[in-house]
């Protein structure tokens, strides 16, 4: 069994043998064990745009996910298997996660054992180029398809400027996906992030 946690409701985790999982209603911050996860923490409060952009009504706080990547993280931790995140996320500063180099491979992610890497998951079905960071920890490390996938979009990779973000939108991958689509999880990826789970040392629980 795999504990898919902070995932969409009815979304590709729904309906799979072996996978439990935890949508917001569930509450994944309150996830016990025993199972190994693939943990994918809201990632608003900790992307590039985390204020909200200089048009946001309210004022935000940087990494205020009400605890979300903290635990799970420590749930990673604790029962093995993988979590993602988007490229340049500010969570792994942090949380002391050294940042794993954009041209691929796995690299020491601390001094607990984990390990973090990076890989587009254009390389795995979705519209976009949509470089993730991935953190993993207890499980086999998978050679993944490194590098650039070729000439899909970057999603808003690299626009600082409140015009550069406009023409993103007018001319950008941001103009042809919705905002359901560039979050979305691509089924292969999916199937990768669980295979990796499914490599962790099982937990001897106490009767």
């Amino acid at each position: 069994m795999i504990a898919a946690l902070y995932v969409q409701t009815n979304g590709c985790y729904y309906g799979l043998d072996g996978v439990d999982p935890w949508d917001v209603e569930r509450d994944a911050r309150k996830y016990a064990g025993p199972w190994p996860v693939v943990a994918h923490p809201p990632c608003e409060r900790w992307g590039r745009y985390w204020s909200g952009g200089p048009s946001a009504r309210v004022r935000r706080q940087k990494g205020d996910d009400n605890g979300c990547f903290a635990a799970a993280l420590a749930s990673v931790r604790a029962w093995g298997g993988v979590l993602e995140h988007p490229e340049a996320s500010h969570a792994w500063t942090a949380f002391g996660l050294n940042k794993p180099p954009r041209a691929g491979g796995w690299i020491p992610a601390d001094f607990h054992g984990g390990w973090t890497c990076c890989v587009e998951q254009g390389h795995y079905g979705h519209r976009a180029r949509k470089a993730t960071w991935l953190y993993a920890f207890g499980v086999a490390l998978p050679e993944l398809k490194w590098g650039t996938c070729g000439t899909k979009e970057r999603m808003d990779e690299g626009f600082h400027s409140a015009e550069e973000r406009r023409r993103a939108v007018r001319t950008g991958v941001c103009q042809r996906l919705s905002a359901k689509q560039r979050a979305a999880t691509p089924i292969e990826f999916r199937d990768v992030l669980l295979s990796i789970a499914r490599t962790a040392t099982p937990i001897e629980v106490a009767a």
